[in-house]
């Protein structure tokens, strides 16, 4: 199949018009025309860090959405369901979004209840996260809120980690406002993102750690 266009190529920052040659799936090739009309090409969307529960819509609904405005992957965190229904809630959005032409990468929820000061309809401890993390249809370890505890070394978070860890799969950060020594601790024991900078000098300094930074945007 072959499609043509104006092609954006968001490295070179240019746009040309070309003709793609897509062979099950894949492309094969790209090829420069001398003319595309009215047609632009570009790369899907990705959105980094969302939770779909937050939009009140089941994934269905979400991808009927965010595919038309160019979306066509996202990284998602199940959280919200998961503190209502636990591992019941988790797999209905697995379910769900397998069902949709959006690639959903969902995540582990690390912290439910999100503190332990609060009362939530479920929760979710190594065992969970274990039997959640095994499965491929979990890409991550959601971000783990629970900074001070992996700070001061809490067994319960640590051991969580160690899962993400056990299947070779990535930790996502939360850690607003964290700086210095304990930056460098709650680094250390595995967390590779953060999307809670609300300064420039915050986001550098964790990026100076290796971190990747997720900036955020009011719409």
């Amino acid at each position: 199949m072959k499609i043509s266009g104006n092609l954006i190529d968001i490295h070179s920052r240019s746009i040309f018009p070309a003709s793609i040659t897509v062979e099950e799936g894949t492309i094969r090739s790209v090829e420069r025309t001398n003319s595309a009309g009215d047609l632009f090409i570009m790369p899907g969307l990705i959105d980094s860090h969302i939770h779909i529960e937050s939009s009140m819509v089941t994934p269905g609904a979400f991808a009927g959405a965010a595919i038309k405005q160019g979306t066509t992957a996202v990284v998602s965190d199940p959280h919200e369901i998961a503190n209502v229904m636990g591992l019941e809630g988790v797999r209905f959005m697995i379910r769900e979004g397998n069902s949709t032409p959006l690639k959903f990468n969902f995540g582990a929820p690390s912290c439910v209840p999100a503190t332990a000061f609060e009362e939530s309809g479920a929760y979710l401890g190594p065992k969970e996260i274990d039997e959640l993390m095994s499965g491929s249809d979990i890409k991550y370890l959601s971000e783990m809120m629970n900074f001070p505890g992996v700070i001061h070394g809490d067994s319960e978070v640590i051991e969580k980690i160690k899962i993400a860890e056990k299947y070779n799969k990535p930790v996502d950060g939360h850690a607003p406002g964290l700086s210095g020594k304990d930056l460098k601790k709650y680094v250390s024991a595995g967390i590779s993102t953060d999307h809670e900078c609300s300064t420039l000098q915050e986001a550098l300094e964790k990026i100076s750690t290796g971190m990747k930074i997720l900036i955020r945007t009011d719409r």
